[in-house]
């Protein structure tokens, strides 16, 4: 696991908390994050969809799905990393765009 960056001192090498959905809710998942020294926050079987992930995590994919609109960031049809990170860049400047418009 890559270290972790944060306050000055020695890079922290395991996060606090693991943050998971509901596919890793099995008891050995748990124990063996638990040893490592590390929380378990995963979403129980029956509970509501709003409840602990839920909050937190699903930034990232709300912004892969809004990133999936443009067909041509859907498929990689580059090659060259350059190009397709200029893609990238310019899904994102079209989604903040927008909704900026939506604000005003």
């Amino acid at each position: 696991m890559p270290s972790i960056r944060g306050k000055r001192g020695r890079s922290r090498q395991r996060p606090d908390v693991l943050y998971a959905d509901r596919g890793y809710t099995h008891n050995v998942y748990r124990r063996q994050v638990r040893e490592l020294g590390i929380r378990p926050l995963i979403a129980r079987p029956g509970t509501e969809h709003g409840s602990c992930p839920g909050k937190n995590r699903w930034v990232v994919e709300a912004a892969f799905a809004l990133l999936r609109w443009f067909r041509r960031l859907r498929i990689r049809w580059e090659i060259r990393a350059d190009i397709r990170q200029a893609f990238l860049t310019l899904g994102c400047a079209i989604i903040c765009w927008r909704c900026l418009k939506k604000q005003c």
